[in-house]
């Protein structure tokens, strides 16, 4: 047995060779044509090294879960891939399947697990807080939330220094939505079209992609022209696009507006950076019309973008209101708002209360995560890796003419799958064969954008060269295969 090696930021006393990959190998040569199999066999990536092994399974089977899943759960819950993955454990930047399969989780839970799965500070503030007290109620005093709200107001800009907590980013944009209609006294709010802030009823006004939205009334939102430097009419030029957000203030409003709202860069709308130039020209614009800005950051914030700790700030402006979710708690359901001290007034006006909001369980975690984030340098992680993972990405661009683009960065990169560059034609189909088919040399991305062609890669921070190495041999191999 070789000797165990101490994982960065991981201590364990028990580690396990890694499981034989071989199973994984056989499962995707049986779906193969026999002449393939030698080219292929020869041709598969191997994982990392990772000296872990989790205990064996006996829980349901797949299709136990499948079947139980169908009886129980609402219709709309849907799953990926043909043949679903049954996750039962997860350790860092890996999870393992009911066959004891290790898997290369380069999805993050969409974009949730920054510390890396189980990451054993962030458990044990989970279980000591559980221990002492899982839930009283904010209307008492209770150190966790007050101490989380201080540290993560100490890693925004400016006067953003009033926290309110929630359970969930649409729970935050709906929050945050709300204030900036009452402090304006406007109605009208301004987002962009490919947008995705949430499934309630203010949010889903806010968002701006039909396949999320039902047949409600949403009033009082207008989508302006999305400045996607890859399909946008304008291209990078990010003022041409701003000039969109003025026409829609003189033509389609008073004159005033409550709030513009946007992603930095937007997950669901397929890891689209905004082009340079594009949110200090609207910023102006909103102030101008006495709006407030609010910076959507529950997929880019925490450091993932890696060049910054908040998308926003890589464009230079400072909002008024941020929200934030996922990341916060490396899984825990946590969501928040911050705002500043005058702002966040409005909501004494009446009663406003959110019961699990500031949970200290979920509060207690917040803190784990923020400090396991800076003790081993997450976001500087996030930098180096993803440069170095969007360079190999953008190399199987040269190598595959399926690619159209390869965008974002640091560790929230998408990869877009067209069947023509030039007319940009999404290629749905070949995304779905080529996720079905990494999952099986075991690796797990996400999809994206109106379209469903985009390949969201969000990781846990934790991720390596080794982790993008496979990764992109694995999406090299899957491509190979269409």
């Amino acid at each position: 047995m070789a000797p165990a090696r101490k994982m960065a930021g991981f201590v364990s006393t028990k580690f396990l060779p890694r499981m034989n990959p071989m199973s994984r190998r056989q499962r995707l040569l049986s779906q193969l044509p026999e002449k393939q199999n030698d080219a292929v066999a020869t041709a598969t990536p191997e994982l990392p090294p990772f000296d872990y092994s989790p205990p064996p399974y006996s829980g349901p089977s797949a299709d136990e879960i499948l079947a139980k899943r169908k009886q129980y759960l609402s219709p709309s819950i849907f799953h990926l891939y043909k043949t679903p993955v049954n996750i039962v454990e997860g350790k860092r930047q890996y999870l393992y399947d009911d066959k004891g399969g290790e898997i290369l989780d380069a999805f993050g839970g969409i974009a949730t697990v920054c510390c890396g799965h189980c990451h054993p500070d962030v458990v044990e503030a989970i279980v000591n807080q559980t221990k002492r007290l899982q839930h009283s109620t904010v209307l008492y005093l209770n150190h966790a939330v007050a101490d989380f709200a201080e540290a993560l107001a100490s890693k925004l800009p400016g006067d953003l220094k009033v926290v309110f907590f929630t359970n969930s980013g649409t729970e935050a944009n709906e929050l945050a939505i709300l204030m900036a209609r009452l402090y304006t006294g406007c109605h009208d709010v301004i987002s962009l079209r490919n947008s995705y802030h949430g499934n309630a009823a203010g949010t889903m006004g806010a968002t701006a992609q039909s396949i999320w939205k039902f047949n409600v009334v949403q009033t009082g939102v207008h989508h302006a022209v999305n400045p996607d430097p890859y399909r946008g009419i304008f291209g990078s030029d990010g003022e041409k696009y701003a000039r969109d957000v003025q026409d829609i203030i003189n033509f389609g409003t008073s004159g005033n507006v409550a709030a513009f709202i946007s992603e930095a860069i937007q997950g669901v709308g397929g890891i689209i950076e905004l082009a340079p130039g594009y949110l200090p020209a609207v910023y102006s614009s909103i102030k101008n019309a006495g709006g407030l800005c609010i910076a959507d950051e529950v997929q880019a914030g925490f450091g993932r973008t890696g060049s910054h700790f908040w998308g926003f700030e890589a464009h230079g402006v400072v909002p008024d209101i941020v929200t934030m979710a996922k990341g916060i708690g490396n899984g825990i359901p946590l969501g928040a708002v911050v705002t500043t001290p005058e702002i966040a007034q409005v909501l004494v006006r009446r009663n406003y209360f959110n019961t699990f909001g500031g949970n200290p369980v979920c509060t207690a975690a917040g803190l784990a995560v923020l400090r396991v984030i800076e003790k081993e340098k997450l976001q500087e992680n996030a930098f180096v890796v993803g440069s170095y993972l969007k360079e190999r990405l953008s190399a199987l661009k040269d190598k595959y003419e399926s690619i159209g683009d390869v965008r974002g960065r640091g560790m929230i990169l998408g990869v877009e799958l067209v069947n023509d560059r030039e007319l940009k034609t999404p290629a749905k189909t070949e995304t779905l064969q080529v996720l079905d088919q990494m999952k099986e040399l075991g690796v797990l991305i996400g999809k994206g954008g109106y379209y469903g062609n985009v390949f969201r890669i969000t990781p846990p921070l934790c991720f390596t060269r080794e982790d993008a190495d496979f990764l992109v041999d694995a999406m090299d191999l899957a491509l190979s295969r269409l």
